[in-house]
């Protein structure tokens, strides 16, 4: 039991370090929503839909590579300088190249070239402390980890509020003065990006000692088998790029251009109700990657990723009940006009989609632990496909809600697909009785209470509590250890 307290901790911190910034960029999309029309959200979800892709081009799977060969080489020190000076060299090139060509990347993204500069010096920040940040993950250090995740994004929703909200009053306020020199109107995307970009640039200054203190030169052998591992990896990131953010982009090029970006503000604005799923999905891949690679020698592994996915489907499928049930109270938390409600009906899919990729990626442990992470790769191409498919057919009839579509599909092909060829390769021994009762129950009182009566709490709360009835009478045992082993 002490393995999956240590475990449980450990996510609990990343969780923290999660949900926390998340919490804080649930502030920030309140005030997006509240100041920028729907049109202008749009413009700006659209921008930084294209940034995950470059985002994930960076890292072309290095962060994944550096806890694989961080756990089996013996020279720690080596992995650590290789990556990082790859990841550098890399970077730099990106910056240079991209100044060069901004022009035609704001051409090809429908949106100012100004808005383009500052994403490309965020990337290229961001992508400077992968390596230092998987340092302190895989050195078990998630204390410092959560302050300077958590630090970042504060820092960040401050200079929004300030940029966005106190500026344009003080500038009012003092005329012919300084101030007012410094406040550009209606200049408010413009401000976001800035915010960001500061931010990044002291969460690099904070980590800087990791590119001061190193001891070791370019290894190259290393370097080769480290892409060789993580190149994969990086396809399979495009292919999740796609299938979670290429939506905004073709909805912004398949309708007509007179509703385009005010559908993608609305689209994307309730598409972040599903933020609470992302949290639990997201805090537990981080606690558990690192605890998968550094237990993959047990004998008894396989049933215990076996348990751990258990509860993870348990404890995904109460939130997934909890948040739909409650979903038209959540919207008041977030979106302070009711020109973004119109799309409210999308969440229950957006929900249940990233509870699907968040058991993919619990699946996923027998492709990255077999050294087989191209098959991961090619099922995330399959997860694309269908995407950009999919959302080609529907969106010109269904707008939005046909994107919604194409990601459930996308995701729970995806989950589906994993856990056959784990079968083969990896045969982890699932309880796929409790597993499909627990999801299938939850999906189905989800419908009854969204779909059927919406609003109507006096059908929604028995449904969740009846579901939590029913997980406790099935792991009654397990619940009642638990708890007397803390008193």
């Amino acid at each position: 039991m002490g393995l999956y307290k240590n475990l449980f901790k450990q996510t609990a911190i990343y969780g923290l370090a999660t949900v926390l910034p998340r919490m804080l960029s649930f502030l920030l999309v309140r005030l997006y929503t509240g100041i920028l029309p729907t049109a202008e959200y749009g413009e700006v979800s659209i921008l930084l839909s294209w940034m995950v892709f470059f985002n994930v081009i960076l890292s072309y799977g290095m962060e994944t590579a550096f806890f694989r060969f961080y756990n089996s080489e013996k020279d720690k020190q080596n992995v650590i300088a290789t990556s990082t000076i790859s990841i550098f060299w890399s970077s730099m090139f990106f910056l240079f190249g991209a100044l060069i060509f901004r022009n035609s990347l704001a051409a090809l993204a429908n949106v100012e070239v100004q808005y383009v500069t500052y994403s490309i010096w965020i990337l290229v920040l961001d992508a400077l402390v992968i390596v230092p940040f998987s340092k302190l993950r895989a050195n078990q250090r998630p204390m410092m980890y959560a302050a300077i995740k958590i630090g970042n994004v504060a820092v960040n929703l401050i200079l929004n509020i300030f940029f966005l909200l106190y500026l344009p009053k003080l500038a009012a306020d003092n005329p012919h003065t300084f101030i007012e020199s410094v406040y550009i109107e209606n200049f408010e995307i413009g401000y976001i990006f800035v915010a960001n970009l500061l931010a990044s640039f002291l969460t690099l200054v904070v980590l800087s000692p990791n590119y001061l203190s190193l001891n070791r030169k370019f290894d190259k052998l290393l370097w080769k088998k480290m892409m060789k591992y993580g190149l994969p990896i990086l396809v399979a990131g495009i292919a999740f790029a796609v299938n979670e953010h290429f939506d905004k982009i073709l909805l912004g090029y398949l309708l007509p251009e007179n509703i385009a970006k005010s559908e993608v503000g609305a689209y994307s604005a309730c598409y972040k109700l599903g933020l609470f799923m992302v949290l639990f999905a997201t805090a537990f891949r981080l606690g558990i990657e690192p605890f998968f690679f550094s237990h993959s020698g047990n004998e008894n592994a396989p049933q215990t990723y076996a348990v751990i996915t258990k509860y993870f489907v348990i404890l995904g499928s109460l939130i997934l009940l909890g948040v739909i049930v409650f979903a038209d109270i959540l919207k008041f938390l977030l979106l302070d006009k009711e020109s973004y409600w119109e799309a409210m009906k999308v969440v229950p899919l957006i929900i249940l989609a990233n509870f699907f990729l968040g058991i993919y990626n619990n699946l996923s442990v027998w492709y990255k632990l077999t050294d087989k992470t191209q098959i991961g790769a090619y099922i995330s191409i399959v997860g694309a496909v269908l995407t950009l498919v999919l959302n080609y057919l529907l969106i010109p009839k269904y707008s939005y809600y046909g994107s919604a579509i194409a990601t459930i599909t996308a995701y729970g092909s995806m989950m589906g697909i994993s856990y056959v060829l784990g079968k083969k390769y990896y045969p982890i021994p699932y309880d796929m009785k409790k597993i499909g009762g627990y999801l299938g129950l939850s999906i189905l009182f989800s419908v009854i209470s969204f779909y059927k009566f919406r609003e109507n709490y006096f059908v929604g709360i028995p449904l969740l509590i009846g579901f939590m009835y029913f997980v406790y009478h099935n792991e009654k045992e397990t619940i009642l250890g638990i708890l007397n082993r803390k008193k």
